[in-house]
């Protein structure tokens, strides 16, 4: 191979030497065979250096660290979250924190009600005081911390490690707890946050005797700013408000008479005689305040070993229902969380690869998907919400990506059917956002409840669709499709309606304009047709699985809606601004609507909810020459030439950085467009890019975008969809399955076995194991399946893995 030769050519080698190499088989047994030149001239490419995949450690390098990261700690369904930065600093925000306000009526009694806790490191042996200005926090600190999980606890324990130059580490770790570990009944239970500090290790040069910080107790001030953020700031930036820190009572901690060595506790009590916080020292502690904010002393011994547990409930407490807490202690508490989170759904997958990394990030987002939620109290309801601290409402559309894209595709099937349930309810009692909608009926029409919603999108029909068919095909719930059969009918009905009506002034046979996001501009969006079509296809898939007798009438629907988008969009690009390829060759550059006027935010709409979508959404297929040019044009567009990762924002114009939308890492559509192809370079870029790169590499929780507004999930569905399909795909043709496609390199190895176990497909469960020989030559391959129904075929596909010479399926070797 030429050593001119880059690295990116050498990856579509390899994946044409995947492509070239199946062979389809029945499902009685699985063969594979590969295209010898093609895979030697990749295994060469390797060994000389030239050819390489990315895995973590490589992907971790290719960006820099996200800053302002928040992350929940919290229990399932529960109505409060702790939410702790990156920096140790926890904020008890019962209420919603976005400033635009909060639309739960049920939330109202909380209004006023924050707390704030904040770790304070000595400076040179001096308490830094109560900053005066404002400013944004990342700007104190640099926004970066060191942060993770306890790997060996199932509770999700959030430690958090202060490095000082005392010659101490101290490490700070958080968990949540109910007392007796119950499922939250009205989700109003008395909820802890249990942190201890605990040296972890003392310095051989120049130890210290003892350690002393404080902890400053206020009201929350560290607050979103949003509008307008400082030139390439982050959209969404958190700032320090020290003007809302004071708090509405006065603090005061109770006298410890403590002769021995054990730790005691001392309760901190508002001025109502209630419990805001218990710390336990072995020692003496002093609580100073001014001006509303308070100065807890903490001492230490610099022994390793050594703690201090602080106790915080979320609200305060009578003296008899904290001490009842404190009478587990930290230790009784944590062995109690234990058994609750040990506990799994009998159906729930299992993830196991070579990379450490992918297999704590889907264990920890599986929990972190249900601590992002609630029990309604007002419906007794769960749901998801899109975040915590911020986003903690509903935009149905993003958010049920964590139905149909992540949890489901993990086998929690009893997680994704009870946190659909609140939508039955809403069916056809909210109009739709567009005055054409007032023109028919509008029944069968899903949407968010008013209680939850933010901002009214059309698109979430069709998201709520798509989570309902794709969860009954997934899952095969008899008793869920017992109960959505009708619901999933009339949505159907109600989208055949809107593409009936002609009396709107955009384009005939398509849903009439609508608003599409949090513009509220009313436009006949591409975003909002993808969604109501990909929810409409996979209605279609079911009915049509089940024997309906409508299911044809609305496959007929489908396919009409689909020409006529494909017509429409063919014909803007016609008259649509053109871009210039390094090649000189100039393409068009899609719309992102048929209809109606230009939002504030064209440049992550264009991305986002443009045409991109179109592939995701069974509208074109990815080599359609629209889709090829238009996915170049992130790529290598005018837009690169502008695009700085240093100062970049959501808002800027958008550019795919390694393979990852520039603007909201989750609406990264271009991962279809290289799944559909086969084209390995490109996805598995994105598919790491998306790992590294979309969320916090240390807690794992994702952000909107680079840098801001985290406490959300919305990376983690794409990241799910994207591992299962590289490994086991069930939908790249229909009807058939397809094994190690896109399989990474990394995850096979010698070392270790893969196993990707009871993953739910379209034709039921399955479990696939993966290792490869001590001498790297033989790759074997074990699959068992419960079908519900049998695929056509079932394709196994040889990695480009250098010097492999066997492939041994289920026990018999193939070539």
């Amino acid at each position: 191979m030429p050593p001119e030769l880059s690295r990116r050519r050498a990856l579509q080698l390899a994946g044409a030497a995947t492509a070239a190499g199946l062979t389809s088989t029945s499902t009685a047994a699985s063969t594979a065979a590969a295209a010898p030149a093609a895979v030697a001239q990749a295994q060469q490419a390797q060994a000389a250096g030239v050819f390489g995949e990315p895995n973590v450690q490589e992907a971790l390098r290719w960006w820099a660290p996200q800053r302002g990261v928040w992350t929940p700690v919290g229990w399932k369904s529960h109505l409060f979250r702790f939410d702790m930065f990156y920096n140790g600093t926890m904020v008890c925000q019962p209420a919603v924190a976005l400033p635009v306000g909060h639309p739960k009526p049920y939330l109202d009694a909380y209004v006023n009600k924050d707390f704030q806790v904040t770790p304070v490191m000595p400076d040179r042996g001096v308490t830094p005081p109560m900053p005066t200005g404002r400013y944004y926090l990342y700007k104190g600190d640099f926004g970066v911390g060191i942060q993770g999980w306890q790997q060996d606890k199932h509770t999700p324990v959030l430690w958090t490690e202060h490095r000082r130059q005392e010659g101490v580490v101290l490490r700070q770790s958080v968990f949540a707890h109910l007392r007796g570990a119950p499922d939250v009944q009205t989700a109003l239970e008395p909820i802890y946050a249990w942190t201890r500090f605990s040296i972890e290790q003392v310095s051989e040069v120049r130890p210290p005797a003892s350690f002393s910080f404080v902890l400053r107790l206020s009201k929350a001030y560290i607050k979103h700013r949003i509008d307008p953020p400082q030139q390439q700031d982050a959209f969404v930036t958190m700032e320090v408000i020290p003007s809302t820190a004071p708090l509405d009572t006065t603090l005061k901690i109770e006298q410890v008479f403590n002769p021995g060595p054990e730790p005691v506790p001392a309760r901190v009590f508002d001025s109502a005689g209630l419990v805001r916080m218990a710390v336990s020292v072995p020692g003496a502690t002093t609580l100073t305040g001014a001006n509303g904010v308070y100065d807890l002393t903490v001492n230490i011994q610099a022994r390793k070993g050594a703690y201090v547990d602080v106790l915080v409930p979320m609200l305060p407490q009578p003296r008899a229902e904290i001490d009842a807490e404190l009478a587990l202690g930290y230790a009784g508490a944590l062995a109690q969380a234990e058994t609750y989170w040990a506990k799994k759904p009998a159906t729930a997958a299992s993830i196991s690869t070579p990379e450490p990394y992918v297999d704590q990030f889907f264990r920890r987002s599986v929990q972190l998907a249900e601590i992002i939620g609630e029990k309604s109290p007002d419906t007794g309801k769960h749901t998801f919400l899109s975040g915590s601290y911020g986003y903690d409402m509903l935009w149905s559309t993003p958010t049920s990506m964590v139905s149909h894209m992540f949890l489901d595709l993990l086998g929690y099937h009893d997680v994704v059917a009870s946190h659909l349930e609140l939508y039955l309810a809403v069916q056809g009692t909210v109009e739709p956002p567009g005055d054409d909608y007032k023109q028919f009926s509008h029944d069968g029409f899903f949407a968010t409840p008013a209680q939850l919603q933010p901002f009214h999108w059309l698109s979430d029909h069709g998201a709520i669709l798509e989570a309902a068919a794709r969860h009954v095909l997934l899952s095969g719930d008899q008793a869920f499709l017992n109960r959505w059969l009708t619901p999933i009918v009339k949505a159907c009905e109600f989208i055949q309606r809107a593409c009936q009506y002609q009396g709107h002034a955009a384009v005939k046979g398509l849903m009439p304009p609508g608003k599409a996001n949090d513009t509220a501009q009313v436009q006949q969006a591409i975003s909002s047709q993808a969604w109501i079509h990909r929810g409409l296809r996979t209605a279609v898939q079911l009915l049509q699985r089940i024997s309906h007798p409508r299911a044809n009438e609305f496959a007929q629907l489908a396919d009409s809606f689909r020409t006529i988008y494909a017509n429409t969009l063919r014909q803007e690009a016609t008259t649509a601004p053109r871009w210039t390829d390094p090649s000189g060759v100039k393409h068009p550059i899609l719309p992102s609507k048929f209809y109606g006027n230009e939002s504030a935010w064209p440049d992550l709409e264009a991305f986002d909810g443009g045409a991109l979508m179109s592939v995701y959404a069974d509208l074109l297929p990815a080599d359609d020459p629209l889709m090829t040019s238009f996915v170049e044009f992130f790529r290598v567009g005018p837009n690169v030439a502008n695009f700085d990762p240093a100062h970049h924002t959501a808002l800027d114009r958008v550019v795919l950085d390694h393979e990852q939308s520039s603007g909201e890492p989750c609406y990264s559509w271009n991962l279809f467009h290289s799944w559909q192809r086969g084209d390995r370079a490109h996805f598995l870029e994105g598919l790491y890019g998306l790992l590294t790169g979309a969320i916090s590499p240390d807690t794992f929780i994702s952000g909107e975008h680079r840098h801001g507004m985290y406490g959300t999930l919305f990376t983690q569905p794409l990241i799910t969809w994207a591992a299962r399909h590289a490994v086991i795909d069930d939908a790249v043709t229909a009807g058939e399955l397809h094994l190690l496609r896109i399989c990474p390199l990394a995850w096979i190895s010698k070392d270790s076995e893969t196993v990707f176990d009871k993953m739910p497909t379209l034709f039921g469960p399955m479990s696939l194991r993966f290792r490869l020989s001590a001498d790297g030559k033989t790759l074997n391959v074990t699959h068992s399946t419960n079908w519900a129904q049998n695929p056509s075929k079932v394709t196994v596909h040889r990695p480009p893995v250098p010097g492999l010479e066997r492939l041994v399926v289920n026990g018999t070797e193939v070539n």
